[in-house]
């Protein structure tokens, strides 16, 4: 008996990695993870977590079997892993571990190309064998792109399939089941989570990485781990950043003012040279494109990364780079050029090739190949692409900007903040020493650029927020401890909002509707819209132009072909709006005549963006199974239908009420929108014809644009009756100043009560 109690007490100092690293070397034959951990079960019971030594977890990545799969490593694993290994994070493993185990919750800092996003999970993973608890371990990004490649690389880094062992999870794209022990996702999706389960009860460790981004998600996720932190001391949190702004998480996560432990580790760069414009750039477009060129014609072989704005921008450039580059070769001589897009909607077959390596010359001893990425700023922090030497930076990036006074948010090219110009410039020192060119000059950079930028938070429309955090079971919305508190009057806006679409109550309570609206992944009003559209008949209809409007824009239209272009689009126009129109373009797709000539090659012929059409496609199967698994009627009206329109554009209005303008009285262009009196105009790409005064008296539209002047995007016109009719507290008239939008609603009001 007393030798049974001292082998007890052996095991119970014993780490399971370093149990697990014996079995793994006398052991070849095929076990499961189980067998491997449980080779005696009643030994392990009571075992302490956490008292692995970075010695026993390298062990255990050595041996012959997968701790995780129970099968042997195969050679590919063992070659990754040297170049693994090598990482800057390797050699501070053991100094994580100490402070993993010693801390709930932990700071880490590491800059770019250090490593953290693939290794500091895995080093969680060996630790802790979350799966032999039945539990996970989360790992959030800001984007749906470095979710999806990040877990891609790892899988392969932990020699397991994708979707098995890691697995991903983005908005409305999901890979993982039931033997995942670790899962890749983007912020948003970890608070749809926490929406069904406070506790967040099927994780061990959650790792926010990327925090310095400040997304929107993000920002609430911290103030919400942080109580969910204190209900759970099993529940690991370790936040990680890529800037050293960690004094702010530091004090923010701290407990009694005591500020929670920091590890930084440093990246793997070499100097960059960085070179500043004499004068200010008019155009920063083809001032990026001519650098590009000249680097290609000049300097030594290394890939060139450039930042631009948004995907039109980028698609744009990518054509000007290549065909000029071709150019550059007949003349000059120069090597092989390849140019590759990078941006958030890009599928990820597409993504991928970014990785690929650089052109071989054109014959033996030639000049060097080099490829060229043009990317918005996912690049900056959250891919890291080795072979980048030369960084273009123009200095601007796409911001959300919120007006709560004019209930206007947009998305504005902003400058970017100093914060940003080094992380970009850092990424041209990842493998030698590197240059950046900045597109600017070196006054601005010093005086008009802000140190860092202004989180999502408080910039943005809050409603979707204010009813994720009424779901989670947040009241006090005053009192939640945001890093950033928003501005009141944003917060105001918010609840106004939700309360005219009824999923708050007059007192700020949680209404039924605004229960099922939250477990939609969509703003309020396009959730409150399908939720609404069985009464009106149509519900498959709405799916569809919410896909639509959940997707990038259906129609393109390429420079060097405008005419043609626009007479395609006119081809789908119905003549009520653009919303109908989406309908008519997502039929012709998915049932009409793209199944004759194949779905490619219609799109190519009728100016269509393919992508947008799939990802059309796939959002609007999957929120058909929602409204399935939640007993929403799936319903049609036939296109001969006299009531087909207006049926729809009811159930439009049903949740958009609140985006409607009324043309200005004497005025054949110019509208106003209701509440607000914002004078706008309707942007050129509607199909809406706005000179006919029964077509475009009053509208409703998807967005509001801020250029040089301010425009209405995807628009649909509406009979102002409906509006008294579905939101008559949004429609009151002693809600509106006087003026002319007020004088118009009185006399609908009247006919309306006539009838």
């Amino acid at each position: 008996m007393g030798d049974r109690k001292t082998k007890k007490a052996r095991l119970d100092e014993t780490s399971v990695a370093e149990k697990v690293a014996e079995e793994s070397e006398t052991h070849t034959h095929n076990r499961t993870p189980e067998e491997l951990v449980h080779h005696d079960a009643g030994e392990f019971k009571g075992m302490k977590r956490h008292h692995t030594t970075a010695e026993q977890a390298q062990k255990l990545e050595t041996g012959k079997i997968n701790p995780f799969t129970g099968r042997n490593y195969t050679d590919k694993y063992f070659g990754i892993y040297e170049v693994r290994k090598n990482l800057p994070v390797h050699a501070q493993r053991q100094e994580f571990l100490d402070i993993f185990h010693s801390t709930q919750i932990m700071v880490f800092v590491g800059e770019t190309g250090s490593g953290k996003t693939t290794q500091i999970p895995q080093f969680v993973l060996y630790d802790e064998m979350p799966h032999l608890e039945g539990k996970q371990v989360a790992c959030t990004q800001p984007r749906r792109v470095a979710a999806m490649s990040v877990a891609a690389r790892v899988a392969d880094e932990m020699d397991v399939e994708l979707g098995d062992e890691v697995g991903y999870s983005v908005r409305f794209e999901h890979k993982s089941g039931p033997k995942t022990v670790l899962k890749y996702m983007t912020d948003g999706m970890l608070l749809r989570e926490a929406m069904d389960d406070h506790e967040l009860s099927r994780y061990s460790c959650i790792i926010l990485d990327e925090a310095h981004e400040r997304t929107l998600a993000t920002d609430i996720l911290m103030g919400l781990v942080k109580q969910v932190a204190q209900r759970r001391p099993d529940l690991k949190i370790i936040v990680m950043s890529a800037t050293l702004d960690a004094e702010k998480f530091q004090s923010y996560f701290g407990l009694n003012d005591k500020p929670t432990p920091l590890l930084a580790v440093p990246g793997r760069t070499h100097p960059v040279e960085i070179y500043y414009t004499p004068e200010f750039q008019r155009d920063y477009l083809d001032s990026a494109i001519r650098t590009v060129l000249q680097i290609h014609a000049t300097e030594d072989e290394g890939d060139i990364l450039v930042f631009l704005t948004g995907e039109d921008e980028i698609e744009d450039a990518c054509r000007k780079i290549d065909l000029e580059a071709n150019q550059l070769v007949r003349e000059q001589g120069c090597g092989p050029l390849k140019v590759y897009p990078l941006y958030g909607s890009l599928p990820p077959y597409m993504q991928q090739k970014i990785f690929e390596p650089a052109p071989e010359p054109y014959k033996p001893g030639g000049r060097p190949g080099r490829k060229v990425i043009v990317s918005t700023n996912i690049a900056e922090t959250s891919l890291t692409i080795d072979g980048v030497v030369y960084v273009v930076d123009p200095g601007f990036s796409k911001q959300k900007v919120y007006n709560p006074r004019i209930r206007v948010e947009s998305l504005l090219v902003s400058p970017i903040s100093k914060a940003s110009a080094q992380q970009r410039a850092g990424r041209a020192g990842r493998t030698r020493p590197g240059k950046c060119f900045r597109l600017y000059t070196e006054e601005a950079f010093n005086k008009e650029l802000i140190d860092q930028s202004y989180p999502e938070i408080l910039r943005s429309n809050l409603s979707s927020t204010v009813l994720e955090l009424k779901k989670l079971g947040i009241d006090d919305l005053v009192h939640f401890d945001f890093m950033d508190p928003p501005a009141p009057e944003t917060m105001m806006r918010a609840l106004e909002e939700l309360n005219y679409l009824q999923c708050l109550s007059d007192e700020g309570d949680l209404t039924a509707l605004g229960r099922l609206a939250s477990n939609f992944p969509l703003d309020p009003m396009l959730a409150v819209m399908l939720i609404g559209s069985p009464a009106f008949g149509c519900s498959e209809e709405v799916l569809t132009v919410v896909a639509a409007l959940s997707v990038p824009q259906f129609f393109v239209r390429p420079v060097s072909a405008r005419k043609a272009a626009d007479e395609a689009k006119m081809r789908f126009a119905h003549p009520d709006g653009d919303h109908l129109t989406f309908i008519n373009v997502y039929y012709e797709f998915d049932q009409g005549e793209a199944q004759q000539v194949g779905q490619h090659q219609w799109c190519r012929d009728n100016f269509l963006n393919y992508r947008s059409l799939q990802s059309a496609r796939n959002v609007r199967q999957q929120l058909r199974r929602l409204m399935e698994r939640y007993d929403l009627e799936l319903n049609s009206i036939p296109f001969d239908d006299p009531n087909y329109s207006s049926s729809i554009r009811q159930a439009l209005v049903a949740g958009m009420f609140m985006q409607v303008a009324k043309k200005k009285s004497g005025s054949t262009k110019s509208y106003l929108t209701v509440k607000d009196n914002q004078e706008v105009l309707i942007h050129p790409s509607t199909v809406l014809d706005t000179s006919n005064k029964h077509t475009g008296e009053w509208v409703l539209y998807n967005e509001f644009v801020l250029t040089s002047k301010n425009y209405i995007r995807t628009v649909t016109s509406v009979d102002p009756k409906w509006l008294v009719k579905l939101a008559p507290k949004y429609f009151d008239l002693s809600h509106f100043s006087k003026g002319d939008v007020k004088l118009s609603l009185a006399r609908v009001w009247d006919r309306y009560q006539d009838n």
